[in-house]
């Protein structure tokens, strides 16, 4: 495990005895049962405490603080297996895990993860943050146990929402063919399945999961072997008796025997629960009902609101928000989109259950028929705008960067090799601070740059998003307009700008000796570090198709390209330039900055840039270096304030002499 700092919390737990006498699960599990209902509700305050002061997802921990300590108070982890779906809701399990002294360095530079991760300790056993991968991990567990003789549970936690995605039924599906031990739990907290539960249903949920119900359903099945038909009648008497009362009759066809569902906030109905069911064999389902925010009534009266936060006021609620740099690119999209929907018909938009996320709130109140929220189906939506695109709509669909990578045969095969008409509104591309590794749009410059017909841009600014955005509608086949999570540099917004000439990029700043080329985001740091190089700046706008005149007219006049974006270096938009120009046979040295191999960890936006080198100060320093490995540091303005030419950058950067220059 890496050094993390530690933060001392004694001042909050003289407020929470019980939790600071809990430094692992073992600790836990040594309390008397009647005791737990208090540890809820320390666990529940600590939580609020410490995310009011750090930010992060608040409302589906909440939801989850009996159902976690049920879950570690019966099972024996880490031995056995606990994966939790998407992560949003595993705080608690951090703060029982041995984590809880840094939780006051969630989501910050060397603190703790946001999300699960197996580098971070014994007990995250899966690494999450995108949704609908536990039961499939979790059945590999169980298989590899099998395998190897250990005899340890293996459980699944999956939201409601979640559960809506292709994967999870597909891991469904493949678990209840098998013989093999598993529990899937299923965390309900939007009452999306069931009505409201009460003592009736949790003594049900009690009974079904009892050694008299299990030992009489095994029995049956033995008995009565030899009797096909009336094994079978016996069979579907007991589905149909219970499909009566609870919805359970998708799950039992899957092959799961179904329990439930409970009262997830009744913390010795759930341990009582979790007790029976790991003493019965095969494949289980639980159903637990939750509500989101729980305990906290600004998060239960909000809990979209609270789902992420920023730091806020724990007596009041109150948000704590910086002063306003103007929109986000988020908003751009979303006041776009309305202002296009007025005036063509056609217009539908699309999301994968990121409505808020991705700026469609308002569209969603003003055009509800054109609207459409697939849930976690990032696959069914781009293949979903293909089909509408078919038949005269023109769908404009909204996704994270880093969700696309989960439709990516859908983008290459049912939109592109087809050449339809559906615009992709890429949000968060590059890096997306605090959220770190699992949300970063580190890639999609790189996997989508292949795919023919495509055409891709990345605007530099908030007026030119605009545009942009406009220019993809227009076209009359499959386009990325991708851009960056949070505002831009401030340039002020014309509803009414042009669309853009394709393949066009724009000089922004004319030096000598060197040209920097950047993408999107960059544009505006390179502009910074320029101003201390006197090197040309020119927006490429976009990544394809290139603007071959413009590469070719700066490497003609300048003795240094480089090129600068906020994606993977390898076979980014720097590639592409390299690329041309070494089919055009020109050999200008070429110096390529981008991310790094290798995943960038949890931090502040800004921190991030600079641990990438592609900060202002990262862009010129890495120059400064490739023009003294290049022999040309006596072309470069002398400043004060710049390094000694001779020195090697302390940033990963990787630098590719083009046509061999």
């Amino acid at each position: 495990m890496p050094d993390q700092p530690v933060i001392d919390s004694g001042l909050t737990l003289h407020r929470y005895p019980l939790l600071a006498s809990i430094d692992s699960p073992a600790d836990l599990r040594a309390l008397p049962e009647h005791l737990l209902s208090a540890v809820a509700n320390e666990l529940r305050g600590f939580l609020v405490d410490t995310v009011a002061e750090t930010g992060g997802h608040l409302a589906a921990g909440l939801g989850v603080v009996e159902l976690t300590i049920g879950l570690h108070y019966v099972f024996e982890t880490p031995f056995d297996r606990l994966v939790w779906d998407v992560g949003h809701q595993a705080y608690p399990h951090k703060i029982l895990t041995g984590r809880r002294d840094r939780m006051r360095t969630l989501r910050q530079q060397g603190g703790l993860s946001g999300f699960p991760k197996r580098s971070e300790s014994d007990y995250d056993c899966f690494g999450v943050g995108h949704s609908s991968t536990s039961i499939s991990a979790a059945l590999g567990m169980a298989l590899a146990a099998q395998r190897l003789g250990e005899r340890r549970d293996v459980v699944a936690i999956i939201g409601d929402g979640a559960l809506s995605a292709g994967m999870a039924f597909e891991a469904l599906n493949h678990a209840g063919s098998m013989d093999i031990d598993l529990v899937v739990i299923l965390n309900d907290n939007e009452m999306s399945i069931s009505p409201p539960v009460g003592a009736i249903t949790n003594h049900l949920a009690r009974l079904l999961s009892g050694k008299f119900y299990t030992t009489m359903r095994e029995g049956s099945k033995t008995a009565l072997r030899g009797m096909p038909q009336l094994r079978h009648l016996v069979g579907r008497w007991e589905e149909h008796m219970k499909g009566m009362l609870m919805p359970s009759t998708l799950f039992e066809e899957l092959g799961f025997n179904y329990i439930g569902p409970i009262d997830g906030h009744d913390v010795h109905a759930v341990v009582k629960t979790l007790r029976n069911i790991k003493e019965m064999p095969g494949q289980r389902f639980l159903h637990v009902v939750t509500q989101k925010g729980h305990g906290y009534e600004p998060a239960e009266g909000q809990p979209v609101t609270y789902h992420g936060v920023t730091p806020f006021d724990r007596r009041t609620g109150e948000l704590r928000k910086g002063a306003s740099k103007g929109p986000t690119y988020t908003q751009i999209f979303g006041g776009w989109l309305c202002d296009t929907a007025e005036r063509d018909a056609r217009l539908v938009g699309i999301t994968p259950a990121m409505c808020e996320g991705s700026g469609l709130t308002q569209f969603a109140k003003r055009f509800p028929d054109r609207f459409f929220d697939v849930g976690i189906a990032e696959q069914h939506a781009v293949t979903l705008a293909a089909g509408m695109a078919c038949d005269g709509l023109k769908p404009v669909v909204a996704i994270y960067s880093s969700f696309l990578q989960r439709a990516y045969d859908q983008l290459i095969h049912d939109v592109c090799l087809q050449d339809l008409d559906v615009t992709f509104a890429v949000d968060r591309g590059g890096l997306v601070g605090a959220d770190g590794a699992t949300h970063a749009g580190s890639f999609d410059l790189s996997f989508s740059r292949p795919l023919p017909k495509l055409i891709i841009m990345a605007p530099a600014d908030e007026n030119e998003c605009r545009a942009m955005l406009r220019t993809a509608y227009e076209y009359p086949g499959p386009a990325i307009v991708r851009y960056p999570r949070g505002t831009g540099p401030g340039v002020a917004i014309d509803p009414m700008a042009d669309a853009l000439e394709l393949g066009r990029g724009v000089v922004c700043r004319q030096g000598a000796n060197i040209a920097i080329l950047a993408f999107g985001s960059m544009v505006t740091p390179a502009l910074q570090a320029a101003a201390a190089l006197d090197a040309t700046v020119a927006n490429l706008r976009f990544v394809k198709p290139l603007d071959g005149a413009l590469i070719e007219a700066l490497a003609t006049s300048h003795d240094l390209l480089v090129t600068v974006e906020e994606n993977a270096i390898a076979g980014g938009a720097g590639s592409s330039v390299a690329e041309w120009l070494a089919e055009q046979g020109l050999t200008t040295p070429c110096v390529h900055l981008g991310l790094p191999d290798r995943y960038i960890e949890h931090a502040e936006h800004a921190q991030q840039l600079a641990e990438c080198g592609l900060d202002a100060a990262g862009i010129e320093a890495s120059v400064r270096a490739a023009f003294s490995r290049f022999d040309l540091h006596r072309l470069l303005p002398a400043t004060e304030s710049t390094p000694d030419p001779a020195m090697t950058s302390p940033r990963a950067v990787r630098q590719q002499g083009s046509g061999g220059g």
